[in-house]
């Protein structure tokens, strides 16, 4: 695993990449997530795939980048990060917030986008009419979304708080570790506020029509029987249920396998 950085209007995008001989693919994490969400993964495509993920603006090694936020310019992001590796094509793959971001830049840039994987995310979310942000989100994500006004003593307070959430704690993990680690400042996230706002009101409000293969989790946020979204709009769309897993582990454990197998599916 390497890191480098890639100019972007507002600052610099942080960007990890897990080397691999085959083709690039690009994958954007969850609304409040990091880029070592996508590490496990990356340990299952074994090489064959070059998997790069940023730090979305707003984020971990991309919290200082002063802004705009939203959807458009986490689009602009991905491309300029196709941009540094020279890549006129490449294909996307996005879990949770980061679905919104590659059905953005399949809109935006359809030149630019080769195929896409949606995972958990990139579907509206069934929220009221008219619903204030903070209320939906609080509602939608619950914890991930309290702890950004929260403050810690350690690292290892931080790591506490996480493994209290049973989508979590009941599946630890070095890459849950890791994962958790890069998000914390010292006092508590490094997840900017007025970019999780932005964020979640283009996903609200706007979102660009997912067009590309979904995989949906069973289970949700705090491991409860029902996933982020309702099992009949998975359905409606058309997605691939992964077995026994939760919002957080269809990427972050058990169904890493699944995801990787299917990046490989969409490079064919």
């Amino acid at each position: 695993m390497e890191e480098f950085d890639v100019a972007v209007t507002g600052g610099n995008l942080r960007v990890v990449a897990w080397p691999g001989d085959g083709p690039t693919v690009i994958a954007a994490h969850g609304i409040t997530a990091n880029a070592l969400s996508w590490a496990a993964v990356a340990r299952a495509l074994d090489g064959g795939v070059r998997l790069i993920a940023p730090d979305l603006r707003g984020r971990a090694g991309s919290a200082g980048i002063a802004g705009p936020f939203g959807m458009a310019a986490h689009a602009a992001d991905l491309i300029a990060v196709a941009d540094h590796l020279g890549l006129e094509r490449v294909a996307l793959a996005g879990h949770s917030m980061g679905g919104f971001v590659v059905t953005e830049t399949a809109q935006r840039y359809p030149a630019r986008v080769s195929s896409g994987l949606l995972v958990d995310g990139g579907l509206p979310l069934p929220v009221p009419p008219g619903i204030d942000v903070d209320t939906a989100l609080h509602a939608t994500i619950g914890p991930a979304m309290r702890r950004l006004s929260m403050t810690f003593g350690s690292a290892d307070e931080y790591l506490d708080f996480f493994r209290a959430n049973p989508a979590l704690g009941k599946y630890w993990s070095a890459d849950v570790s890791e994962y958790v680690r890069r998000d914390f400042t010292g006092t508590g996230s490094s997840c900017v506020l007025d970019a999780v706002r932005a964020d979640a009101r283009d996903m609200l409000t706007a979102p660009a029509p997912a067009g590309f293969p979904l995989l949906g989790a069973p289970r949700g946020l705090q491991d409860e029987e029902g996933g982020m979204y309702p099992s009949a709009v998975l359905e409606a769309a058309g997605a691939e249920i992964v077995p026994d897993v939760n919002h957080y582990t269809i990427l972050l454990g058990k169904g890493a396998e699944v995801v990787a197998d299917r990046i490989r599916s969409i490079l064919d």
